[in-house]
């Protein structure tokens, strides 16, 4: 049990040795002179310009497409729904007029419930 123990003592130090030396030695990717400064030319800012005016023109065109493609399927989406509506209206006035004209045969007066023994 204490060889293991060694064991991995020692395997943790070498490694947090390994980790200790990649963190403090310089890295060989970065250059220790800074980069010379780009110049930002009036040529380039017209490219980037011209750049983002074609991506707009580009998204906007795709978007009327799908505006000009969908836009029947969404009209007649609604006006299916306009036409439940009007049908659940004329259902509701009508049963407001049928139901309203039949007289109710099955009303009870509370004498003859408090006649009436309970079941």
């Amino acid at each position: 049990m204490d060889g293991d123990d060694q064991q991995h003592s020692r395997l943790f130090n070498e490694l947090c040795a390994l980790i200790f030396s990649v963190l403090r030695s310089p890295h060989l990717l970065f250059h220790s002179a800074p980069p010379p400064r780009s110049q930002f030319t009036p040529s380039g800012l017209a490219s980037l310009l011209l750049g983002a005016s074609l991506a707009l023109m580009l998204c906007g065109s795709v978007t009327f497409v799908l505006g000009c493609i969908l836009m029947p399927w969404v009209i007649g989406l609604v006006m299916f729904l306009y036409f439940l509506g009007v049908i659940s209206s004329i259902s509701g006035i009508g049963k407001a007029i049928l139901c309203s004209s039949v007289p109710s045969a099955t009303k009870i007066s509370l004498d003859e419930v408090s006649g009436m023994p309970l079941r």
